[in-house]
């Protein structure tokens, strides 16, 4: 047993003696790295004796190179050439030496012997080989062995994903694009790591030669395959990424009616123009879906998702029309009396209820509309749990402050784990914050600054700010002002939040919160319609204040208000281009240089 022991503790020594980098390598990259080229040589000679290693050989070669000292260079390879005659990377290694020592002739001629030397059926050898052309950045070869690869391979391995990253390598785009194709028409399980590329490589880079490349590539491919699926669907995907809403939805119904799809796909694309507020083409998604019957396994979720659609899109435009509204909740009913009042109608009863509490003052005929829906015990759980999410919300819109605690931290302890207990968690803590316990909110958000929702995450952060920012030297008296603006203006009492916000300014002059009372306003100013004041607001803000975390926000909104409000197209396209300048780690980016290139009149589609 004492000996098992003691055998034991020296291999643990022992491998911990080998996991640590001993003096001789952490000096040999101190002088590598210090430019001490001549020493760090001496030393790694020394460490690739000890332990021929990839890295070490590298080194000492890389040393050799910034010496000039080809010839130690030239002979260290061809020795290793003896010792391995079958790799041919070490004739790139060699072929390197004599272009820098300009001996491009020689150079060449070593390059295409390595070429010349791959076997048939020796895929590894294949890829080492192109791997070792593209370490010194020779693209060409690299291509050429990859080419000649294909060919030896048979159609066993076509290196597509290989030659694509050539081609990336060499900026040919066109190439490129095809390789990644073909390698989909190869394998279509090689569709999700090609987007994921392609999302990293074209980025929100809308309208650029590199997206327009692929715009066409993709196009070329569905329409001479037809029958292939996976390029439509993939063509689907990247005008999603380009925002193309409109063209994604056409070729998705083409893809629907070719496959006889039952419309998942429709039903997904309409969810994705939902949460990009693109509600006209999710209407269109959903439409699409309805029109194929009730036999359709969608349509109770299309019918329902498109009355909770049309309540967004009228109700997001800060104009419209207490008839608009009537007509809603006519359509509201008409709905739910062709589908009945029951657990698979639970989205729309919630969306009802929302409906009467926020937009018809009603909130008494809300909560009863929620508690029937609670009543379905045998409804889906996350359906139940935001009928409680929706009935906190209505309590706190007429004033009851106690009950939704309860029915957020139901939520939140059923929901532990997911995002609709993350979302009940940070509507707990902005109820905190509405009844001035800011020590406890800003507790409860600093937790969901980790939410696995980056939107939780985000409004968590925000508030979480506000709070810290404004309660510096304890005194909490604006911030409980603030706070209780805010709920005014939750609660649709507008006018009081005004005067409220107004009192702050003039009791505190110059306080924290002076940019937060002003976007506050603007946001009130907006809902009422006032639009002069809301502009006047953001334009105050970017003044005073456009080095602060609200100035994306105000540069951006102020944008959207002149060319939607003011019908000011020129000032609006100078502030998208201000946030693209002034803040490119905004949120907003992205979509303000959408809509920038668009006045300004590229072409994005």
């Amino acid at each position: 047993m004492l000996v098992r022991i003691q055998v034991l503790i020296l291999c643990l020594v022992c491998a911990a003696a080998i996991a640590q980098p001993n003096s001789d390598e952490l000096l040999a990259k101190q002088f590598y790295d210090n430019g001490e080229f001549d020493k760090a040589a001496l030393l790694y000679e020394k460490l690739y004796n000890t332990v021929p290693s990839q890295e070490y050989y590298g080194y000492y070669i890389e040393c050799l190179v910034a010496l000039n000292d080809y010839k130690e260079a030239e002979r260290f390879i061809k020795k290793q050439q003896k010792k391995n005659p079958q790799q041919t990377s070490l004739l790139v290694d060699l072929g390197y030496i004599y272009k820098k020592e300009g001996n491009i002739n020689k150079s060449n001629k070593i390059f295409n012997e390595a070429l010349s030397k791959l076997t048939q059926g020796n895929q590894a050898e294949i890829i080492q080989l192109s791997q070792a052309f593209l370490k010194y950045k020779e693209v060409d070869f690299a291509i050429k062995s990859l080419q000649a690869g294909r060919k030896l391979m048979q159609g066993l391995y076509p290196f597509n994903m290989e030659l694509a990253e050539a081609y990336k390598a060499k900026a040919d785009y066109a190439n490129m694009y095809k390789e990644y194709l073909d390698a989909i028409d190869y394998n279509p399980v090689y569709a999700a790591q090609i987007q994921s590329i392609l999302q990293s490589f074209i980025g929100d880079d809308f309208g650029s030669n590199k997206a327009n490349e692929l715009r066409i590539q993709l196009l070329k491919q569905v329409q001479q395959h037809p029958d292939k699926i996976v390029f439509s669907d993939f063509l689907v995907w990247f005008l999603i990424q380009q925002r193309d809403f409109e063209s994604a939805f056409i070729q998705a119904k083409a893809v629907d009616k070719r496959t006889n799809n039952n419309g998942g796909k429709i039903i997904n694309l309409a969810l994705i123009c939902n949460s990009n507020q693109e509600y006209d083409v999710a209407i269109k998604c959903l439409e699409y879906e309805i029109q194929k019957g009730k036999k359709n396994p969608y349509y109770t979720y299309a019918r329902t998702e498109l009355v909770n659609t049309l309540q967004k899109k009228i109700t997001s435009s800060f104009n419209f029309t207490k008839q608009q509204i009537i007509e809603l909740e006519g359509i509201y009913n008409n709905a739910l009396t062709d589908m009945g009042y029951n657990a698979q109608s639970i989205s729309l009863i919630r969306g009802l209820a929302h409906l009467k509490a926020f937009y018809m003052d009603d909130a008494a005929k809300a909560i009863e509309l929620l508690e029937t829906a609670l009543s379905y015990a045998n409804a889906d759980p996350t359906l139940l749990a935001e009928c409680k999410l929706e009935l906190g919300d209505i309590y706190i819109f007429t004033g009851e402050m106690w009950e939704p605690a309860l029915l957020y931290g139901q939520v939140e302890k059923s929901f532990k784990y997911d995002a609709i207990g993350q979302e009940a968690k940070f509507r707990n803590a902005r109820l905190s914050f509405y009844k001035g316990e800011f020590e406890w909110a800003q507790a409860q958000l600093d937790v969901l600054k980790g939410a696995t929702s980056k939107l939780i995450a985000n409004d968590a952060l925000e508030l979480s700010l506000l709070i810290s920012d404004n309660s510096v030297d304890s005194n909490y008296v604006p911030l409980t002002m603030y706070s209780r603006a805010d709920l005014l203006y939750y609660q649709n009492k507008d006018s009081l939040a005004l005067m409220v916000l107004d009192s702050i300014q003039k009791e505190f002059p110059g306080h924290a919160l002076s940019d937060d009372i002003l976007f506050k306003q603007y946001k009130i100013f907006l809902k009422l319609g006032n639009f002069a004041k809301a502009v006047s607001n953001l334009e105050n803000l970017i003044l005073n204040y456009g080095d602060d975390i609200l100035g994306d926000d105000a540069t951006f909104k102020l944008a959207e208000l002149y060319e939607i409000q003011m019908n000011n197209p020129e000032q609006a396209k100078k502030l998208y281009q201000d946030v693209l300048l002034n803040y490119p780690g905004s949120l907003f980016t992205v979509e303000a240089r959408k809509r920038y290139r668009k006045m300004r009149g590229d072409s994005i589609n």
